[in-house]
C-alpha cells in the first residue's frame, strides 16, 4: 500500500471536483413528511455534500459535476448550491418538458427522527436529469487536463442510479487516473436503489468494475459485503457491529482484493436511538490502522450528511498533511458535528473542528 501522491494546488484549479446528483430536500423539522404543512429546503447529495464539506468548512477549490433540468426547481438547487461556495460550470442543463416525462429533477423528502423514532428518507428521484448522463457529456480531458484537480470524490449513490451513471463514473474515474488526480469512492450501499435493478449482484458487478481505479475507499461493513462482495467473519454474523478486530478483517480482504487502495476509510456508528449514537471512526494507510476518538454518546440533531462530512474532513487532513491519522481525526469531530445541525451538509468552521478535536467541550463562546 503505497503513500497517497497528491498533486500541488499550485498546478491545478480545483482541489476537488464531486460527480453525483444534487436533490432538493423538503425537511419538515421536528415533524413528519405525512402531516407537515411546511417544509425547509436544502440541497444535498452523497457526492456533493463531500466537495460542499470541502468548501465551506475548510476553504478548499471545489466544483460539482451534474446535469439538472432547466426550470425553476432546477434554478433553486443551483441557487443553494452557489450558497454552497461550489463552482457550477459543469452542471449540464437539460431542457424541461414542462411535465417531467423525460427529464426531472429529484427530490428527497427527509425526517429526522427523534429518541426511538428512527430518521426516515423518501427519495423521489426516477428519471432525473443526473440519472441519464452518459459517458461523452462531460469534458473529462479539459477538467482532469486542461485545468487540473487535486481530488476527485464520487461513490455508489450516483452509480446506482443508472447503467449510463455507472458508465459515467467509470469514464470520469479512468481519465482522473491518467492525470494524477487521487480519486475517492464511498461505497453508500442503499438496498433501495439496486432492488430493482438486480441487488446486491448488480451492486457487486457495478462497484467491482469501479473499484480497480480508486485510491480512496470509504464504506462500512455491509458496503465493503453488499458492493464488493468480500467474505468477512467477524463478531457478529449479521455484521451490524465488528469491533475493531473484525475491521482489521475486513481491510485485509479488501487489500487483497483492491491492492490499488491506498486509504480504506470507515465510521463505527452504533444506533442507540435516534438522537443518541456512538461514533468514531478507523482508516487504513500507510500499512497502519488509525483509529479517531470514540464519542460513545453522540447526540444527534439530524443524522443525514454525518458520513459525507467525515469523508471531507478526511479528504482535508489528506491533503493538507498527508497523514492517515489527522484525516481520521478531522474526518470523524467534521462527522460528528455536522450532526448537530440540520440539513445534509455542514454548518461548522475548521476552528469548531480543530477545537473538538483537541477534546473541547460544548462551553459557550463569547
Amino acid at each position: 500500500m503505497s503513500k497517497l501522491i497528491i498533486k500541488p494546488a499550485s498546478e491545478c484549479a480545483y482541489d476537488c471536483i464531486s460527480l453525483g446528483e444534487v436533490m432538493l430536500r423538503l425537511d419538515p423539522g421536528e415533524g413528519r413528511i405525512r402531516t407537515t404543512r411546511s417544509f425547509a429546503v436544502w440541497e444535498g447529495g452523497g457526492e456533493y455534500n463531500v466537495s460542499r464539506g470541502l468548501r465551506k468548512c475548510f476553504g478548499k477549490k471545489t466544483a460539482i459535476v451534474t446535469a439538472l433540468a432547466d426550470n425553476e426547481i432546477g434554478a433553486l438547487v443551483e441557487d443553494l448550491m452557489l450558497q454552497g461556495g461550489l463552482d457550477t460550470q459543469f452542471v449540464k442543463w437539460v431542457d424541461y418538458d414542462g411535465c417531467g416525462r423525460s427529464v426531472r429533477n429529484g427530490l428527497n423528502f427527509t425526517e429526522r427522527g427523534y429518541g426511538i423514532r428512527g430518521a426516515k428518507g423518501v427519495s423521489d428521484r426516477g428519471n432525473t436529469a443526473a440519472s441519464q448522463l452518459r459517458p461523452g457529456d462531460i469534458d473529462w480531458e479539459y477538467i482532469f487536463g486542461t485545468l487540473g484537480v487535486r481530488w476527485m470524490h464520487t461513490g455508489g449513490i450516483f452509480a446506482a442510479l443508472s447503467e449510463s451513471a455507472a458508465e459515467t463514473v467509470i469514464e470520469a474515474v479512468k481519465v482522473a487516473k491518467k492525470y494524477g488526480t487521487i480519486v475517492s469512492y464511498d461505497l453508500n450501499y442503499r438496498p433501495s436503489l439496486w432492488k430493482s435493478i438486480g441487488g446486491e449482484r448488480k451492486a457487486q458487478e457495478v462497484n467491482r468494475e469501479i473499484a480497480k481505479y480508486v485510491d480512496v475507499m470509504i464504506g462500512n461493513e455491509e458496503d465493503f459485503t453488499a458492493c464488493l462482495g468480500l467474505e468477512i467473519e467477524g463478531n457478529d454474523q449479521d455484521l451490524k457491529e465488528l469491533d475493531i478486530e473484525g475491521y482489521k478483517v475486513m481491510i485485509k480482504s479488501a487489500i487483497e482484493a483492491f491492492p490499488n487502495f491506498s486509504v480504506i476509510a470507515t465510521t463505527l456508528r452504533t444506533v442507540k436511538s435516534a438522537t443518541i449514537n456512538s461514533w468514531g471512526a478507523i482508516c487504513y494507510a500507510d500499512g497502519k490502522i488509525h483509529e479517531a476518538i470514540h464519542r460513545p454518546n453522540l447526540e444527534i440533531m439530524d443524522r443525514v450528511g454525518g458520513g459525507d462530512s467525515f469523508a471531507s474532513g478526511l479528504i482535508y487532513g489528506f491533503m493538507e498533511y498527508n497523514d492517515g491519522q489527522k484525516a481520521v481525526d478531522y474526518g470523524a469531530a467534521h462527522g460528528a458535528l455536522a450532526m448537530t445541525t440540520p440539513g445534509d451538509t455542514t454548518m461548522v468552521t475548521l476552528p469548531e473542528v480543530e477545537k473538538i478535536m483537541g477534546g473541547g467541550n460544548a462551553r459557550v463562546d463569547r
